[in-house]
C-alpha cells in the first residue's frame, strides 16, 4: 500500500511540473518562433535535458524520502503517518473450567531510541488479571497475560476474544492504533500501528545522512579518509577500464576489418559478454589472489567485451560509400584508416566507454566486498554488518554521484573530440 501511495505522489509529481513547465513557464518565455518550425522528432541531436525537468526530479526524491522517513527538513504537514507513540488498552478474555473472565491490558509505545518499563496496574478481580507492557515504536511484544492471571495456560486457561471479537491461534483482530495477533500457543502477540514512515535503521533521513558524511570526511572510517576510500575505488576502475580499452578496441578493429580474427575471437566475445562480471570473482581469487591485481583483473574483464564490441560495431557501421570515395582519391589503406574508418567509429567507441564505465563501477563495489581494506564498496558492507544504514546510504549516494560526474566529463570528451557525431 504505501508503495502504491509513493509512486501516485511521484506520478503525480511528474504530470503537474510537466503541464507547468512546458505549458505555462516555456510558452511565457520563448518568444523564438522560428524554433518551433523546426523537425526535431527523431532526432537525438535535437534533443537536450530539461534544466527544469532534472532540478525538479531530484527535488522530489528528495522529498519523497523526507516524507517517508520523518526529516526535519520539511514541515510536519508533509510528513506520511509515522509509527504511533502513546498508551494502547485493549481487553482480552480468558476461559477456564467453562468460565469466563475478562481483564485489561495497558501497552506503553514508546520510541525506539528510549527505555521505557511497563507500568504497574491494578490487577482487578477475577481470575483474568490486568496485565502491562512496554514495546518500542515499529516492534511485536508477547504480552504474558497467563503468568498473572490466577488460572495459567497449565490450568486450562486460555484466550478466546480480544475487545470481544473472538480469536483463535494464529488470527488477528485489529484494535486501537495496533493489532493483536494470537500466537500457536495462546499468547497474545501485539504490534503497534507502524505508519507509513520507514524505520531508521532501515531508511534514516536525509539529514543523519548528511551528518554522517559530515563525520566520516572529519574522522574517517577504520583507518582512512573518506577521500582515500574513494580514491581506492576510483583508481581500479580507471585501471582496469584502461586496461580493457587499450586490448579490447584494438582486437575489435581486428575483428571489423579481417574475417580471420572476426571468426577466431567472435565465439570468445560472445560467450563472454553475457557472463556477469561477479559470477568471475572466484575463479580471479583463486588465479590471482585477493590483493590489488586480482581486482583490477576483474574490471579489466568487465571492460574488455564491451570495448572490443563496441569498436568492432563502430568498424562495421562505416558508410562503405566513405571508403569508396577515399579509394577513389588515391588513399591508402593507413590513410583510410587513419582519415575514415578511426573517426567514424569513435562515437560507438565513446558509447562503449561510457557502459563499460558503468559495469566498471557496478563491479568495483562488489570486488571490494571481498577482503579489501580500502575502498567504497568495502565500507558499505562494513556499515551493513553494524546496521550503520546511513553509511551505507552515503556510500551509495557518493558512488552513484562519482559515476554520474565521470559519465559527464565522458559526454564532455566526445563533444570535444568527436564533434562530427550524428552528422552526416
Amino acid at each position: 500500500m504505501t508503495g502504491i501511495f509513493v509512486l501516485a505522489i511521484y506520478v503525480g509529481i511528474f504530470i503537474a511540473a510537466y503541464f507547468i513547465i512546458t505549458k505555462v513557464v516555456n510558452r511565457a518565455v520563448s518568444s523564438d518562433y522560428t524554433s518551433l518550425k523546426t523537425v526535431t522528432f527523431g532526432d537525438e541531436s535535437a534533443v537536450r535535458p530539461n534544466r527544469w525537468a532534472g532540478i525538479i526530479s531530484i527535488l522530489t526524491l528528495f522529498l519523497i524520502w523526507g516524507m517517508f522517513t520523518g526529516s526535519s527538513l520539511l514541515p510536519k504537514f508533509l510528513h506520511a503517518p509515522g509509527a504511533y507513540v502513546g498508551d494502547i488498552e485493549f481487553t482480552y478474555t480468558a476461559e477456564a473450567n467453562g468460565e469466563r473472565d475478562d481483564g485489561t491490558v495497558t501497552v506503553i509505545v514508546h520510541p525506539r531510541e528510549e527505555k521505557v518499563d511497563a507500568p504497574e496496574v491494578d490487577p482487578g478481580e477475577g481470575f483474568a488479571k490486568n496485565d502491562s507492557a512496554a514495546i518500542a515504536q515499529w516492534r511485536t511484544g508477547l504480552i504474558r497475560v497467563d503468568k498473572n492471571d490466577e488460572i495459567g495456560r497449565d490450568g486450562g486457561a486460555k484466550v478466546v476474544a480480544i475487545n470481544g471479537t473472538p480469536i483463535a491461534p494464529g488470527e488477528t483482530v485489529q484494535v486501537e492504533n495496533g493489532a493483536v495477533t494470537l500466537s500457536d500457543k495462546g499468547t497474545p502477540n501485539f504490534a503497534p500501528y507502524r505508519g507509513w514512515q520507514m524505520e531508521p535503521l532501515y531508511l534514516p533521513p536525509p539529514e543523519e545522512v548528511g551528518k554522517r558524511t559530515v563525520k566520516v570526511l572529519s574522522e574517517g572510517f577504520r583507518g582512512f579518509t573518506l577521500i582515500e576510500h574513494l580514491g581506492y575505488s576510483l583508481f581500479r576502475v580507471v585501471a582496469g577500464f584502461l586496461l580493457g580499452a587499450l586490448v579490447g578496441i584494438p582486437l575489435g578493429y581486428a575483428m571489423g576489418l579481417s574475417n580471420w580474427f572476426r571468426g577466431w575471437f567472435d565465439p570468445i566475445v560472445e560467450f563472454m559478454r553475457p557472463v556477469p562480471p561477479l559470477a568471475l570473482i572466484p575463479l580471479v581469487i583463486i588465479w590471482f589472489g585477493i590483493g590489488e591485481t586480482g581486482k583490477i583483473i576483474l574490471l579489466f574483464l568487465a571492460a574488455l567485451w564491451i570495448m572490443a564490441i563496441a569498436a568492432r560495431s563502430g568498424v562495421s557501421g562505416v558508410n562503405i560509400s566513405k571508403v569508396h570515395a577515399a579509394y577513389s582519391l588515391g588513399a591508402s589503406k593507413s590513410q583510410i584508416m587513419r582519415h575514415v574508418i578511426i573517426p567514424n567509429s569513435l562515437p560507438e567507441i565513446f558509447t562503449g566507454a561510457r557502459v563499460a564505465m558503468g559495469v566498471c563501477w557496478g563491479t568495483v563495489v562488489a570486488a571490494e566486498l571481498v577482503a579489501a581494506e580500502q575502498g567504497a564498496g568495502m565500507m558499505i558492507m562494513v556499515a551493513s554488518r553494524f546496521q550503520n544504514t546511513d553509511i551505507v546510504i552515503m556510500g551509495i549516494i557518493l558512488i552513484g554521484v562519482i559515476g554520474f560526474g565521470i559519465d559527464m566529463l565522458m559526454r564532455w570528451a566526445e563533444r570535444l573530440l568527436v564533434p562530427w557525431k550524428g552528422k552526416a
